[in-house]
């Protein structure tokens, strides 16, 4: 079945309700983070027709926007859980995925570094577990060879465990990528469009949202930090309740990615994988995140203190870090509940699915969440046509190791020259089926205003270009701030 038949076969009629109705379709997905992109791609490619709703002006404005941008294998996910078989099915999905649509992979392996004997004592735990969720290719490595794998590394480290096959991505185009083909292949999506209540009549939800009425066959709860929230004001009740988490990060200079190329783990505790040392997929540095419980869900603020103990840590296990500028800090919060595993609750009779407690693996999870739910909806009942042509969007590349756009002729002029920001790529993220929404997202999009200035110098210029772009209009003050 092509796009276009499928696009026809799931319009529904809009005039069973008021002309508040502004969509309709087989699914809507409720939350623009990674997990509600993924699932919208999924679904999408399943034959549905797909909304997803988000409450900002655009995409990963919640949880998601304060990831590691890790590409976990799940060596130390707990064993047989929904979190494992998700991790290792969204893995391998990226895999297959990646290279059509352009999104970068940067292969730098990961050592599990012991600093002291306790931690040391506790490798082979680490190492059995790795052999328990099928990642068996993890080597136990002594302390002159993690030394001369990764000179730079504090003389004190005791010995690693290494674990090859952990990657580092781009965690903002990936969650795109997954939004465009779904919009390619006949989803919508609408923002600014908070849900406020809904009904359901016996077969389809009528949800109310601060744009108008969106009516779905099913519902996916993909709310993240306000999931619980979500829940109870549709629902009636939750069955869990979100306990935020906040992670804060330090971003060293692109001068610090010559001392160590590999993911530096923590031993993991009880509570919390603990703080890693990664580079990113920018070309810079960073070492976090803290673990901070608290009560607020919007509150991502940094504070000096924590960020001087992370930077003291990073420095002490990488000394030369201690001449290595900070570009850059920031905080993301994550959906911890009252239990350490994913929480995903059907409510078969209404036809709503939560996924809710998704934290610190849910980028590489995502896709394998998507398809747990197309299993979900399947024993539900749920039938649909998959699209065996669907459309492939082709994303830009932002990865430092491989080519940009400043490097190909025709781009203008450079915007943001930190992070080598062409005009191009400025109005080909302000244009197409999910253009930015917010300064944040054209961020998010072309890297502009995330290099050592944080925008001092582009600010003015971005403002012009994004003049009409926006709901709330650019101003200079906001880029500086």
């Amino acid at each position: 079945m092509t796009i276009e038949q499928q696009r026809g076969r799931n319009t529904r009629d809009d005039k069973r309700t008021s002309g508040l109705l502004i969509a309709s379709g087989d699914v809507a997905i409720i939350g623009g983070g990674v997990v509600g992109c993924a699932v919208a791609r999924r679904m999408a490619l399943e034959g549905a027709s797909v909304i997803l709703i988000e409450k900002a002006a655009d995409i990963l404005d919640g949880a998601s926007k304060g990831n590691s941008a890790i590409l976990h294998t799940g060596f130390d996910a707990p064993v047989g859980t929904l979190e494992w078989q998700c991790v290792q099915k969204g893995y391998e999905e990226f895999h297959a995925i990646h290279k059509s649509l352009n999104l970068p992979l940067l292969k730098s392996g990961a050592l599990v570094a012991a600093w002291t004997e306790e931690e040391e004592s506790r490798f082979n735990g680490i190492l059995n577990k790795g052999k328990d969720n099928g990642v068996k290719d993890l080597r136990l490595l002594s302390r002159a060879e993690v030394i001369s794998l990764e000179p730079n590394l504090g003389q004190t480290v005791r010995a690693a465990i290494s674990v090859p096959r952990e990657y580092v991505i781009d965690p903002w185009s990936t969650p795109l990528a997954y939004l465009q083909q779904a919009l390619k292949n006949g989803g919508k999506a609408l923002f600014n469009a908070e849900v406020t209540g809904g009904e359901f009549d016996g077969s389809d939800w009528l949800l109310n949202t601060a744009q108008g009425q969106v009516r779905a066959r099913y519902v996916i709860n993909c709310a993240g930090l306000y999931g619980d929230i979500l829940d109870r004001d549709v629902l009636g009740g939750s069955e869990f309740t979100i306990k935020p988490r906040k992670g804060q990060f330090v971003v060293f200079d692109k001068a610090a990615a010559k001392l160590v190329k590999s993911i530096i783990l923590p031993v993991p505790t009880e509570r919390t994988k603990g703080i890693v040392l990664f580079p990113t997929i920018f070309g810079n540095f960073v070492v976090g995140p803290t673990a901070e419980d608290q009560e607020g869900r919007d509150d991502a603020s940094v504070d000096k203190e924590n960020l001087q103990v992370l930077r003291m840590q990073a420095i002490e296990k990488i000394p030369d870090l201690a001449t290595i500028p900070v570009t850059a800090t920031y905080a993301g919060i994550r959906p911890a509940t009252e239990e350490k595993g994913y929480r995903i609750i059907e409510d078969k009779t209404r036809n709503w699915i939560t996924l809710g407690g998704i934290r610190s693996t849910g980028l590489t999870s995502a896709l394998g969440l998507a398809q747990h739910v197309h299993h979900l909806l399947a024993k539900q009942g749920a039938h649909f046509e998959t699209i065996t042509e669907p459309a492939v969007p082709c994303i830009p590349n932002l990865a430092e190791h491989l080519p940009r756009d400043w490097q190909k002729p025709g781009y203008g002029e450079i915007v943001c020259h930190c992070e080598m920001v062409t005009e191009r790529e400025i109005n080909a993220a302000l244009e197409g089926q999910a253009p930015a929404g917010s300064l944040s997202g054209l961020k998010r999009r072309t890297r502009a205003t995330m290099g050592r200035c944080q925008g001092f110098y582009c600010s003015a210029r971005l403002a012009e270009l994004t003049k009409g772009k926006f709901a709330e209009p650019l101003d200079v003050g906001e880029v500086n701030d």
